[in-house]
C-alpha cells in the first residue's frame, strides 16, 4: 500500500512539474493534407530535386488547407513555399513534419540536427525556425537542418512524460543521419537535442555516426547513465540557469502498464556528460542570439571545447 502511493505521489509530482509552467498550451488541429512527396535517400546531386519536389508538396498541402477553411495553416504553408526555402521533406498530415535545411548542405563539412521537444508542429514552426536561424547565422558556413521529423507530444498530454513517442521517432532521426553520413561521409554531424527531443536523441543515438549527442533542457533521456546510449559521439548536457525543468523530479515510475519520468538527470554527474555552459537561459532560450547557450552549442558544432 505504502509503494502504491508513493508510486502515485511521485507520478503526481512529474505530472505538475512538467505541465504547470505551460498549461493552457493549445494542441494543433487536424487539417487535411496529401500524402508526402516519395522520395529516395537524401543525395548532394539531388539536392535542389528534392527541394523543388517538396516545395510543390507544400504548395498542395497550402491548397488543401485553404479548402478546408484553415487560413492560419494555408498562411504558414505559403511562407514555406517560398523559393528561398529548402525542405529535406515535408508531411502536412497528423500535425505536420518538416525536414528544413538551413545553410549550404552541399558544401557543409559542418552539420547540425536540431530534434524539437513538445508542441513544435506546424502551427508553431516559425518559434523552432528562429532557434535554426540563430544558430546557422552563428555557425556561418555549416549546414543547420531543423528535424521536425515525428508527431512532438503535448506539453498537457500524458505523452510528454513517456518514451512513447520518441520511440517512433528515433529510428527516422537515426535513418536521416545514415543518409547525411553516407551523403557526406567527411562531414561532422552533431546533434542538437532539446528537451523531449533528447529523449527521442537518446533513443536514436545507439551506433549513430555522429560527434556530437548535446542534450539541453532535458527532462532525463529514459537512461541512468550516458553510457547506456551506446554511442561514439561525445554525450554534452547542459540547462539554463532560468529554466524551469530543473524543478522536474527526476524519477522512472511503473505505472499502468508504462513507465512515467525519465531518470537520471543529463547534468548531474551521475549521468557522466560533459557538460556546457548554457548561462541563464529559460527553457525556451537556448537558441536566443546573443546568448551564452548559443555560443556554447556553436562551438560544439565547430568542434572546439564548448
Amino acid at each position: 500500500m505504502v509503494s502504491r502511493l508513493r508510486r502515485a505521489l511521485l507520478a503526481a509530482l512529474v505530472t505538475a512539474s512538467v505541465v504547470a509552467p505551460l498549461v493552457g498550451a493549445a494542441g494543433p488541429t487536424e487539417v487535411p493534407a496529401p500524402a508526402p512527396v516519395a522520395l529516395g535517400p537524401v543525395s548532394v546531386a539531388g539536392l535542389e530535386h528534392r527541394y523543388s519536389a517538396n516545395r510543390e508538396g507544400i504548395r498542395a498541402a497550402e491548397t488543401m488547407a485553404a479548402r478546408h477553411g484553415d487560413r492560419t495553416r494555408a498562411r504558414a504553408l505559403r511562407k514555406m513555399r517560398r523559393p528561398s526555402r529548402h525542405f529535406l521533406s515535408f508531411d502536412g498530415r497528423n500535425g505536420g513534419r518538416a525536414v528544413e535545411v538551413y545553410g549550404d548542405l552541399g558544401r557543409a563539412t559542418r552539420i547540425a540536427v536540431l530534434v524539437p521537444g513538445s508542441d513544435t508542429n506546424l502551427e508553431t514552426y516559425d518559434r523552432f525556425r528562429d532557434g535554426a536561424l540563430a544558430l546557422s547565422r552563428r555557425l556561418g558556413g555549416a549546414a543547420v537542418i531543423g528535424w521536425l521529423g515525428y508527431k512532438t507530444p503535448g506539453t498537457v498530454a500524458p505523452e510528454v512524460l513517456t518514451t512513447g513517442r520518441a520511440a517512433g521517432a528515433a529510428p527516422r532521426l537515426a535513418a536521416l543521419v545514415r543518409e547525411l553520413g553516407a551523403a557526406k561521409p567527411r562531414a561532422r554531424i552533431s546533434l542538437l537535442c532539446h528537451s523531449y527531443g533528447t529523449v527521442v536523441c537518446a533513443r536514436a543515438a545507439r551506433g549513430l555516426n555522429a560527434s556530437d549527442i548535446v542534450l539541453y533542457g532535458s527532462p532525463g533521456t529514459g537512461f541512468d547513465d550516458a553510457r547506456q546510449l551506446r554511442t561514439r559521439a561525445t554525450v554534452w548536457a547542459g540547462r539554463g540557469g532560468n529554466d524551469w525543468i530543473g524543478g522536474v523530479p527526476h524519477v522512472r515510475i511503473p505505472l499502468l502498464g508504462t513507465t512515467i519520468g525519465f531518470g537520471t538527470d543529463p547534468v548531474s554527474r551521475k549521468f557522466g556528460a560533459r557538460i556546457f555552459d548554457a548561462g541563464e537561459v529559460g527553457h525556451s532560450d537556448y537558441l536566443s542570439p546573443g546568448s551564452t547557450a548559443l555560443a556554447s552549442l556553436g562551438r560544439i558544432v565547430e568542434g572546439r571545447h564548448a
